[in-house]
């Protein structure tokens, strides 16, 4: 498989009260193109900060990303927006869809905001949502959708650019066992059907298992092992 990501030398640093409080420690990392990846450890070891950096939400101390060879954190501002826009999507704990939209009206959202001709970004986000198994909730707002259902939208909305890096912080969290196995049956089957890269935070031992490559990050640093 070609190589997707580079991470080298990894930093991120917080400051409180003039104390600096070391979060990330110098991560070196290689992500494949269409691997999925599993990241666990305890509640405030860094795991979604080094989401955020990864998906270029948050700047690094130091060191190094490299998207398909481009170190993205020296592109310009405008540039860096436009590569997280079109390479990278995001899924959250919470889903964070716009309530006075529809299902389709907010999987097609990253389209417009890319200035995507407004039929063809609908016709991606429908085919999306029936990929997700939504066919028949497209035009149902969030608060007439279940919890799995919503969670289902805010996936379709992540891939409705077609990003080659998919990034899931406790997508499955906030949702029952069984909804959230679900969830993470459908992030397998997409990973397996689209080629998609996935990267997965999860508290859930199990659920980690069940993916190829496994991560546990401690002491600001990875561990890693293969299933």
């Amino acid at each position: 498989m070609a190589n997707l990501v580079q991470i080298a030398g990894l930093t991120k640093d917080y400051f409180l009260e003039h104390k600096r409080i070391p979060v990330l420690r110098g991560i070196t990392l290689s992500i494949e193109q269409g691997e999925m990846l599993s990241l666990v450890g305890p509640s405030g070891v860094g795991k979604s900060t080094f989401l955020q950096v990864l998906g270029t939400l948050d700047t690094p101390s130091a060191g190094t990303v490299m998207f398909e060879g481009v170190d993205v954190f020296g592109l310009t501002d405008n540039a860096l927006a436009d590569f997280r826009n079109k390479s990278i999507g995001f899924v959250f704990q919470s889903h964070y869809l716009l309530p006075e939209f529809t299902a389709v009206q907010n999987a097609m959202m990253p389209a417009l905001i890319h200035r995507m001709d407004p039929g063809e970004a609908e016709a991606r986000a429908t085919e999306l949502l029936r990929l997700v198994g939504l066919e028949s909730r497209l035009h149902h707002k969030p608060g007439e959708l279940s919890g799995g259902e919503q969670q289902r939208v805010a996936l379709a909305r992540a891939l409705c650019m077609h990003p080659k890096l998919l990034l899931a912080d406790e997508p499955t969290g906030n949702l029952d066992p069984e909804t959230g196995a679900g969830i993470h049956r459908l992030l397998d089957d997409l990973n397996q059907r689209l080629g998609i890269t996935c990267l997965v935070v999860t508290h859930n031992a199990e659920l980690a298992k069940n993916m190829r490559r496994q991560l546990r990050l401690r002491e600001g640093q990875l561990d890693e092992h293969l299933s």
